[in-house]
């Protein structure tokens, strides 16, 4: 998995990278903490806030009735109010933190990584291989957007960059019988992992679940057990809507965890806990840039500071 995020660095491209998000709220507290006491009003402005940032209903009726609970009618300040919301945020997030961990008994572990064309999939693929490379991992990719050229080349050349090997077929083949060989393969060539990049076509919802149904039942024939982890890449830019996407994977494949990109482009990075939250599903990672070593694990509370800006 991506490197656990220890370094300042890091910590400080996570609070730029959140800075729309943390920008939109820290505005919007200045106006509403115009008063000392913390009154009825002041609650639900701050209600209304949070749920701009796509934060989600529960959890933001949660953050309200216990700063109510709490701070009710007593003078507050901006301090207070942020500290508060990043401690409240990271302890409701960090029961879903949970790196995308390999079964060292399988050889390969094989991660199936679906999501829609843009939302960063394939860069992701790239950037996990990367960091498994760095740690000695011996790992293999495989092509499985046949339709989409550009993707192709663009899993080929972080292959090359890495020095991993990348499994491809003619544009326009059926990526179930790529998929059949590369694993053949990589069992023969004992692949620590293998990693597979899907098609994201959502204008035919029925064409894209029979596509990953069979490439599902592929895999299965060569071994039962796979695939050992389908993870479901989220842009963070399109907010409510990454909910969405979710039931839309969950009806074709097992989702077994979520990683988030662009979360430096987003006013609405409170769409990490909403997804969290509602889904029961752990964040294996985060984005927040193009850089190769722009994806590490997710650490609630670097997130949780991030978002409001402490």
């Amino acid at each position: 998995m991506a490197e656990t995020p220890t370094n300042k660095g890091w910590f400080s491209r996570i609070k730029e990278g959140l800075k729309r998000t943390s920008g939109k709220i820290t505005e919007g507290l200045e106006s509403i903490l115009i008063k000392k006491k913390l009154d009825a009003e002041m609650l639900q402005e701050l209600e209304d806030l949070l749920l701009s940032t796509d934060l989600g209903i529960f959890t933001t009726k949660n953050l309200i009735q216990t700063l109510e609970k709490n701070k009710f009618n007593q003078e507050v300040t901006m301090e207070e109010v942020k500290k508060f919301l990043a401690d409240e945020i990271a302890k409701t997030i960090a029961p879903f933190s949970i790196p995308l961990l390999l079964n060292e008994s399988s050889h390969p572990h094989v991660i199936l990584v679906v999501g829609i064309n843009g939302s960063g999939k394939t860069t992701t693929i790239g950037k996990l291989a990367h960091s498994w490379k760095k740690q000695g991992i011996k790992v293999r990719l495989v092509a499985g957007d046949t339709f989409r050229a550009a993707a192709v080349e663009q899993l080929k050349i972080w292959g090359q960059r890495s020095e991993i090997p990348v499994e491809m077929s003619k544009n326009g083949s059926d990526p179930a019988g790529l998929m059949h060989e590369a694993l053949q393969k990589s069992i023969h060539e004992k692949d620590d992992v293998l990693l597979i990049d899907t098609a994201g076509r959502l204008h035919n919802k029925d064409d894209l679940m029979a596509e990953l149904s069979k490439i599902i039942r592929v895999l299965k024939k060569v071994n039962p057990n796979v695939p050992h982890s389908c993870v479901l890449v989220l842009d963070a830019t399109i907010g409510q809507n990454a909910l969405s996407q979710v039931e839309i994977y969950k009806k074709i494949a097992e989702i077994t965890g979520l990683i988030i990109t662009k979360l430096d482009g987003t006013a609405k990075g409170g769409i990490v806990v909403a997804l969290a939250t509602k889904y029961n599903l752990p964040i294996h990672a985060i984005g927040v840039g193009e850089n190769i070593e722009d994806l590490k694990t997710f650490d609630p509370q670097a997130f949780a500071n991030g978002l409001v800006n402490i």
